[in-house]
């Protein structure tokens, strides 16, 4: 069973640079929805047979042109909802640098719970056993491996990774998620293995061969919220194009 987590794209927040959170009504720029209509172009081809994201609208937004290229409709689970960020949401993030709580975030994320919100350990827990319900859910419905996407947030899928590579959430800031990109976990029975992280660019065709009739199970300074997207060398194609 292979995920494909993908972060939504550029969104408004991330230009303004504020922390979104779960604030209402934060959609994508021009430029995310570009990206998601590369997204669209670069899974389009795969073999998905089920797409499923928070329910917030940058990660619907995200996942339409794909949903709508393979004739299917993405499901939302509230399991893989944006961090709740409680009283920090929608402020900007150069404010909260100066939070006492923004040092335990950076190096002891594990201890860290937002004023009003949750705890990013929680976050994990929600985040991981979503995936991996949904993993099951799929085998047993198709009777065999999948792929499958999920479409969320950075702090999210910095978790996930997290497990899946099988580090303490305290290291969980060492690892890069950029608007747009993908990274992809396969689940076997006897561990998860990493086959990407923030990929935006590469060919994904070798995706389509993962199955156990092919072997490929054998070959198998951070803000909260995630990185922002201000390199140019992670657009999606789109470099040419300011954020808006």
């Amino acid at each position: 069973m292979t995920v494909i987590l993908l972060r939504h794209g550029v969104s408004t927040s991330n230009t303004a640079r504020t922390l979104a959170g779960r604030s209402a009504g934060v959609d994508l720029t021009d430029r995310g929805r570009e990206q998601a209509q590369v997204i669209a172009q670069r899974l389009g081809s795969l073999p998905i047979e089920h797409i499923v994201c928070s329910p917030l609208l940058r990660c619907q937004r995200t996942v339409s042109p794909l949903a709508d290229k393979l004739g299917m409709e993405a499901e939302p689970d509230d399991r893989l909802l944006e961090v709740d960020y409680g009283d920090w949401t929608g402020k900007a993030l150069a404010d909260l640098v100066s939070e006492p709580l923004w040092k335990v975030v950076q190096r002891h994320a594990s201890a860290a719970v937002f004023p009003s919100g949750e705890g990013l350990a929680q976050v994990q827990f929600r985040a991981v056993a979503a995936i991996r319900e949904r993993d099951r859910q799929f085998a047993d419905k198709h009777g065999g491996d999948v792929l499958w996407v999920a479409c969320t947030h950075g702090d999210v899928i910095k978790s996930i990774v997290a497990d899946a590579f099988g580090i303490h959430l305290d290291g969980f800031q060492r690892i890069v998620v950029e608007p747009a990109s993908i990274s992809v976990i396969r689940y076997t029975p006897t561990a998860p293995y990493v086959w990407r992280v923030n990929d935006t660019g590469s060919d994904l065709s070798s995706l389509a061969a993962i199955s156990p009739q092919t072997g490929g199970e054998s070959r198998s300074g951070p803000v909260p919220g995630g990185e922002t997207g201000t390199t140019g060398s992670t657009d999606n194609g789109v470099t040419e194009r300011p954020d808006s």
